[in-house]
């Protein structure tokens, strides 16, 4: 990648002989790129963070800023910040003390540390707050402490682990866009750990999903969406349907594929899965539509209708018991519990997916 500032070689971290929590994991960051490592408890994500910020060191493997191996060096040797979720500020200290304290063990001028946090203020939008203590600050106001006095330094890479978890739905999305807001003003590369695949999507230029201590896939918010390479993928974020059947034959740029219930079509995108081969599809619940006809798709008995802030849910069931989600905003649906329908989606939006095993390496 042009213009690396981050990468990660080979990381791999144990804790024990029957605990490998990071398996040879391979990333490369670009200069000023958010990217978030997304992933359930237990996959990773917060021991990758630790790795970089060096607070913990990897079994093998190494860790580059800039270029240089930093691997070796201790957490105050690298141009690196943390933001963690418990904000972690100094309860005696006013705001401004707790905001300037790097550079104030950094022996900066009294003059100099008293002008950068007020600028640190006006940027988190908290001015005229230098006097308060943490404990007379709402949750957000003291999570925007905690960004300004990781920031004061300028570092090259600003790790934030799960910041934004103790907030509210409403104050969460509304941090979300001051956050990315902010990153994009700085240009400093943002390393971003959540497991909640909203928040990833919103904020993110690149997604790197963990599991297990790999990477499942490393993308856009589109590519990891729309395009799941792995079931993993497609039901973590967003839980798509997954579908499994086998292949029957080609059709130009499509493969037909035989499931409960009929034959559909799907998007090739380059795999040509053999013939009577097992496949596995991820389709997405926005994407499923109902047939009361029955003339088009796969054979289904409608289990249960129910709606939830304008959502209409349709649980569906195929031939051999397989339940497939349908879902829309604000329309209803005529179709009732034990009515038999087809349903059927567009080739486009059915995703072949576990075609070849994801490595813990980034391709």
């Amino acid at each position: 990648m042009a213009d690396t500032c981050l990468e990660l070689k080979n990381i791999r971290k144990s804790f024990s002989k029957d605990e490998t929590v990071l398996k040879e994991i391979s990333l490369s960051i670009g200069k000023g790129e958010f990217i978030t490592l997304l992933g359930s408890s237990g996959c990773g994500k917060t021991t990758t963070l630790r790795i970089i910020a060096g607070l913990e060191m990897p079994d093998s493997g190494q860790v580059f800023l800039d270029g240089r191996d930093v691997t070796a060096l201790p957490p105050e040797a690298r141009d690196v910040n943390t933001v963690f979720q418990n904000y972690a500020l100094f309860p005696h200290m006013t705001v401004a003390d707790n905001i300037g304290y790097g550079l104030k063990l950094r022996k900066v001028p009294k003059a100099e540390i008293k002008k950068r946090v007020s600028q640190m203020l006006e940027l988190v939008q908290l001015p005229g707050y230098e006097k308060r203590k943490p404990s007379e600050l709402s949750g957000g106001q003291r999570q925007r402490v905690a960004i300004a006095r990781s920031l004061i330094n300028n570092p090259k890479v600003l790790l934030l682990d799960e910041p934004l978890g103790a907030l509210d739905l409403q104050l969460r999305r509304t941090m979300q866009l001051e956050l990315k807001k902010l990153q994009k003003k700085l240009g400093i590369t943002f390393i971003y750990i959540t497991h909640d695949q909203e928040e990833a999507i919103n904020m993110s230029d690149r997604i790197a999903v963990m599991n297990h201590g790999t990477f499942e896939q490393i993308g856009s918010p589109d590519e990891i969406y729309n395009h799941p390479k792995t079931s993993y993928v497609a039901t973590f974020v967003g839980n798509a349907n997954i579908l499994k059947g086998k292949a029957e034959e080609l059709e130009g740029d499509k493969v037909r594929v035989s499931l409960a219930g009929g034959s559909v079509l799907a998007a090739a995108d380059g795999n040509t899965p053999a013939k009577a081969a097992p496949v596995t599809l991820a389709v997405r619940s926005e994407n499923i539509v109902l047939d009361e006809s029955c003339q088009r798709g796969l054979l289904v008995e409608v289990v249960e209708k129910s709606f939830a802030g304008g959502l209409l849910r349709v649980v569906l069931k195929l031939t051999d018991g397989t339940e497939v989600i349908a879902s829309r905003y604000g329309i209803d649906a005529s179709v009732q519990p034990g009515q038999k329908v087809t349903c059927f989606f567009e080739p486009e939006n059915a995703v072949l997916v576990d075609v070849e095993k994801e490595s813990g390496a980034e391709s």
